[in-house]
């Protein structure tokens, strides 16, 4: 009998564990903010919970994590091959929608008291997000609606950031202004359909 309570015990947790994640899939359209609102509500929750504790813009945070992970769950960087065939290992420890880096998800658990929050759960992802942008206003004085710089700020650090080191990498700079011209048509389109 012990056996029995014990198996179902350990499908349980396992079931809960799996179910914390969500769904790794990309929404079918990452253009619409109102349709992904509409597909995904339980994205726009996270994300309008992560603004009220942080300050920053839903439309900027679902342009960061576009950005970083296309709102897919369990993505991760490509492997690195040497000779063309020699898996090396991947190219960062980046995981999941916000695609943090070990270190610095490390530093947002300890400083948030978070111990059970994972990198592949949109709730704790968004608010990686926006404790992260929060970090970047404090250290560098990025504005919460400067979707292009706290990106800048996001994909260099705040010291890369403080000596501008994206400065010397113009696909970065390419990428930080897509970010901010998405942020502003998602922030148009929520307005249009009222969700904003």
């Amino acid at each position: 009998m012990s056996r029995l309570i014990l198996s179902l015990l350990v499908v349980a947790t396992l079931a809960a564990c799996g179910s914390r994640g969500g769904n790794f899939s990309a929404p079918r359209n990452l253009d619409n903010a109102c349709l992904l609102e509409r597909e995904r509500p339980n994205y726009f929750a996270a994300m309008r919970a992560s603004e009220r504790r942080w300050g920053t813009p839903v439309p900027v945070q679902m342009a960061i994590i576009h950005a970083e992970s296309r709102f897919i769950g369990d993505a991760r960087t490509p492997v690195r091959y040497t000779l063309g065939v020699i898996p090396m290992g991947r190219q960062s420890s980046a995981l999941g929608y916000s695609q943090a880096l070990d270190g610095t998800w490390e530093e947002y658990v300890q400083e948030t008291g978070n111990r059970r929050a994972s990198r592949t759960n949109i709730r704790d992802a968004a608010d990686f997000v926006g404790w992260y942008n929060d970090k970047t206003r404090q250290r560098n004085g990025v504005a919460l609606t400067d979707a292009r710089n706290l990106y800048l700020a996001y994909h260099e650090g705040h010291a890369g950031f403080r000596r501008g080191s994206y400065n010397a990498k113009p696909w970065l700079l390419g990428v930080a202004s897509r970010v901010a011209s998405r942020a502003a048509m998602y922030e148009r389109q929520l307005r249009e359909c009222g969700r904003l």
